[in-house]
């Protein structure tokens, strides 16, 4: 049965009081709607003196493709000067600190600690800090759930934008959840309000939200897509396709050299639990092999409570590394780095120093160091 859930969009009211009568930024995207689809950045214009808005990756309303720039506009439907905090900086920059009092953010995410907007919370809450400014987080749900944390925790070493702290790679927390954790991480000197969700609870699982999803990026659309790319993500930092340029992105894994059911009797042969791999063509429309024919899988998660998708998309990696040793590839992720070692938060399996079992078992430590830490912070049972 689904849950009765309100966001703290839908809670607005509760900090009414806080936000009167003072300029309000807003850091949001296409996601900051109520359950009853009204979108945040016209109820906040109807209610307050909006007077900034702050787009992350994927832009305000969602239509930048990853990794794009963009610049500085007004937005279309109410005028108010939207500044781009991804491409030339990740940071609020002075001028863009004078426009407002009192920053709010609401942005779904997808409980993945290479997601971006994250750190585009942490870093405004940072400069915020410095400034004397107030941060109001709007929480909404995380759609993996808040109970388990899986994958590698983060060497800082490998910090960058899609890993910047020691988080697990699912850490179980919600975006308010998080900002509480990282002002305490960070020791900032900050006045934040979260408002909290009403009728979340920590093992609600995705198909158990009666909240409308709206795809937080053009590749994650579905909460398959979301539950996915918790693992498959780390497919960005090869040269395989992480399904990019089709209907089923973080789903689809494959490429023209791989031999789909080969994989997919490897996979059968591992019995990973609440997880199944599917031998799958498909032809991508952009990104890596466009217009090529790419043979692989497609992850299905058949039971969410019991499968591990990083561990699967582990596994998937290792398969692809034992078969095709000359044609699998890293990319690389700046001078003298690789893009993988940044997702993964180590280099060790890059190395071959761990396979995907003992990686994730030589990272149990640091996780249930981590489910201990993140004790003082969370909101809901």
């Amino acid at each position: 049965m689904k849950r009765k859930i309100f966001s703290g969009l839908d809670r607005l009211k509760t900090v009414e009081a806080l936000l009167r009568g003072r300029r309000v930024g807003l850091m949001t995207n296409q996601t900051g709607i109520t359950r009853d689809f009204e979108n945040g950045i016209n109820l906040l214009y109807s209610r307050f003196r909006l007077t900034a808005l702050f787009a992350a990756e994927h832009g305000i309303r969602g239509d930048v493709q990853a990794g794009e720039d963009y610049e500085t506009r007004p937005d279309p439907v109410t005028g108010v000067p939207v500044y781009a905090v991804y491409g030339k900086t990740h940071r609020l920059t002075p001028e863009m600190l004078d426009t407002f009092d009192v920053l709010c953010f609401d942005m779904q995410d997808v409980g993945a600690r290479f997601y971006t907007f994250l750190y585009a919370l942490s870093f405004a809450m940072e400069e915020c800090a410095k400034a004397g400014k107030q941060v109001v987080v709007l929480d909404r749900v995380n759609p993996l759930g808040g109970i388990r944390v899986d994958g590698t925790v983060l060497d800082p070493r490998f910090a960058s934008y899609v890993g910047m702290y020691p988080l697990p790679t699912r850490y179980g927390l919600t975006i308010g959840e998080f900002a509480l954790w990282a002002r305490d991480f960070l020791k900032l000197n900050l006045e934040l309000t979260v408002v909290p969700l009403e009728g979340w609870r920590r093992d609600t699982e995705a198909e158990e939200l009666d909240l409308p999803w709206v795809a937080p990026s053009p590749n994650c659309a579905t909460l398959h897509a979301a539950q996915a790319y918790i693992g498959t993500c780390v497919f960005e930092g090869t040269n395989v396709s992480e399904g990019r340029g089709t209907t089923l992105p973080f789903e689809y894994i494959g490429a023209p050299w791989i031999d789909g059911a080969a994989l997919e009797a490897r996979m059968a042969r591992r019995a990973l639990p609440g997880l199944h791999f599917r031998a799958a063509g498909f032809t991508p429309c952009f990104s890596k092999y466009t217009g090529e024919m790419c043979s692989g899988v497609q992850m299905h998660i058949t039971d969410p409570r019991a499968a591990d998708p990083v561990e699967g998309a582990l596994s998937l990696l290792d398969g692809i590394r034992e078969l095709y040793p000359d044609r699998l590839e890293w990319i690389s992720g700046g001078p003298d780095s690789w893009f993988i070692d940044k997702l993964l938060g180590t280099d060790t399996y890059r190395r071959g120093i761990h396979d995907a079992r003992s990686l994730l078992e030589a990272h149990a430590p640091a996780r249930e160091a981590f489910l201990d830490a993140r004790k003082p912070f969370l909101l809901y049972e």
